[in-house]
């Protein structure tokens, strides 16, 4: 009877000495950025439950995920300081070698589109695109705006968005059809494959920082965070149509919803996140969220917002249907940068 307790005791010994495992990464994830513990979570969006935290270096911003949902990338801004970016494995939820950029200080806007890592450097007053396939940054263009930060980028590859913050500008920069009289000039072909790029700059509100464009890619909506103010900025025309007294001072994103019916806008500076009508430009509501607000994600399927409450260390979990706060995520101090993941 001694012998057989003893063994028992032994199996359940062995058993509680196992080293605990994370779990795998769903699917779907959800990624959020701390700022202050310098790490990346990975959320299990149906439980809420943060399946790891991963180191991502100093002062991370904004994070993207690639398109198979395999790898994500975050900026390390540091306001010039840093010029990094760092890699994460999502599916064995680890680090891997940072890509350094140079010269291209001041990381912050991210996206990925054509397979490569889209970014602004704000220190250099450029975009750059980073190629994994070939471990390069492949592509850099000079915006000449001061505070170029953040990035959106057309799946067709034909236009460029990004916001200047302390220059309050938006860049529409273009591909340009067609060659010009009399052929090429001599030498490789400016610009990325398939030609050179033009410029325009429209000047927006003070502080041009958070941006969106309507799913119908007809519209650009800004945050101006020193104004407080909406710029809505018609995309054939390149031109403001509209400025919104939103009373959003220190409005630090915006987003629309996917269906483009709603645009919510966070603010470091206030409690609520702020909704409007798309159609209308009118206020539908103001969620309070904390103590103020910076990142914010939409749900690809539309059930949910998240939005990063940097000063109260969560992410508000919003439902879209009835715009209540349903939940907060401790994803690590001082959250920031989010984005969705979709392993394919």
């Amino acid at each position: 009877m001694k012998t057989r307790l003893v063994l028992a005791l032994l199996c359940i010994s062995a058993c509680f000495s196992l080293p605990v495992r994370a779990q795998s990464t769903p699917q779907q994830s959800l990624l959020a950025l701390s700022k202050r513990a310098h790490t990346l979570a990975i959320v299990d969006p149906s439980s809420l439950q943060v399946l790891a935290r991963v180191p991502v270096g100093n002062d991370p911003h904004e994070v993207i995920a690639s398109t198979d949902g395999s790898t994500a990338y975050a900026s390390n801004y540091g306001g010039g300081a840093y010029n990094t970016l760092a890699v994460i494995d999502l599916v064995h939820q680890r680090a891997l070698p940072a890509i350094d950029l140079g010269p291209l200080r001041g990381p912050h806007g991210l996206t990925f589109v054509d397979g490569k890592v889209w970014f602004t450097a704000e220190a250099a007053k450029a975009i750059g695109r980073y190629d994994p396939a070939t471990n390069k940054v492949d592509w850099i263009l000079g915006t000449g705006q001061n505070r170029t930060h953040m990035i959106f980028v057309s799946p067709d590859l034909q236009s460029i968005f990004t916001t200047n913050v302390s220059s309050a500008t938006v860049s529409i920069i273009e591909k340009v059809k067609g060659t010009a009289p009399g052929g090429p000039p001599p030498g490789p072909p400016p610009g990325p494959p398939g030609g050179d790029w033009n410029e325009t700059v429209v000047s927006v509100g003070k502080g041009s920082e958070g941006f969106d464009v309507s799913p119908f890619g007809s519209e650009i909506w800004v945050a101006n965070s020193q104004d407080g103010t909406i710029s809505i900025i018609d995309r054939a025309s390149k031109t403001v149509t509209q400025t919104i007294s939103a009373n959003m001072q220190g409005a630090n994103r915006l987003k629309f919803t996917p269906d483009g019916k709603l645009v919510f806008i966070s603010s470091l500076r206030q409690p609520e996140v702020a909704v409007y009508d798309a159609a209308t430009r009118k206020e539908v509501k103001r969620i309070k969220v904390g103590h103020g607000a910076a990142g914010i994600l939409m749900q690809p399927d539309s059930a949910r917002a998240y939005v990063a409450c940097s000063p109260d260390n969560y992410v508000a979990v919003i439902d879209l249907k009835t715009l209540e706060v349903t939940g907060h995520i401790d994803v690590g101090p001082e959250p920031d940068g989010l984005a969705w993941a979709i392993r394919h």
